[in-house]
């Protein structure tokens, strides 16, 4: 699942210094100011780009639901739910939390209300068939592993001071990691947490 990389709906494509990995015991966290490549780093608009990630973020902090709790919601809807990716949406009339849950050979899509914890819409599956090579080993991976992505979101709002916007699994070098972007203060951090158990799978 690769939506982490992406950003925030499309609109943080956060370019950090460096992604330093660690146990989710003890996260360092990779951070810069505010993101100097936004959006689509080849549209020559950085001013325009910062401020629609400012309003985004102004956005998220006016919600009432956490990304916890979106988890929480998400993963209610199927006995033994795990969350595999989630990002916030600010962009439309009403801000969301855009939630792929993983349940026995499916991924599950669901729209929560970022501000009644509401499901919107119904829900969309995919089966793990449809999805490349790459996703259905990170989700095969998902499934071996201890940590989940509400532990990982946990430790990285702690180790960066701030409050978790989105989530999802990469693999760097044959790694499965976590990814968290977090927003402390007027800065978007990103955790890389690599979960034990993990390495080589």
């Amino acid at each position: 699942m690769r939506a982490t990389r992406q950003g925030v709906h499309g609109l943080l494509a956060i370019a950090l210094s460096g992604l330093l990995i660690a146990a989710p015991a003890h996260a360092i966290v990779s951070a810069g100011n505010t993101p100097t490549a936004l959006h689509d780093e080849t549209d020559g608009d950085a001013a325009a780009n910062r401020q629609a990630v400012s309003r985004e973020i102004e956005r998220f902090r006016s919600s009432s639901i956490s990304i916890s709790q979106a988890m929480a919601i998400a993963e209610a809807r199927h006995a033994g739910a795990t969350t595999a990716d989630i990002s916030f949406d600010g962009g439309s009339g009403v801000p969301v939390y855009r939630v792929k849950t993983l349940h026995k050979d499916r991924i599950w899509r669901q729209t929560i209300n970022a501000t009644t914890g509401e499901v919107m819409g119904g829900e969309a599956a995919l089966p793990l068939a449809e999805l490349d090579l790459a996703d259905r080993s990170n989700l095969a991976a998902l499934g071996t592993i201890k940590h989940r992505l509400t532990d990982a979101v946990r430790v990285a709002e702690h180790a960066a001071s701030g409050k978790a916007i989105s989530g999802g699994l990469v693999r760097e070098g044959g790694r499965l990691n976590f990814a968290i972007v977090v927003i402390s203060g007027d800065d978007l951090k990103e955790v890389i947490l690599e979960p034990p158990g993990a390495r080589g799978k």
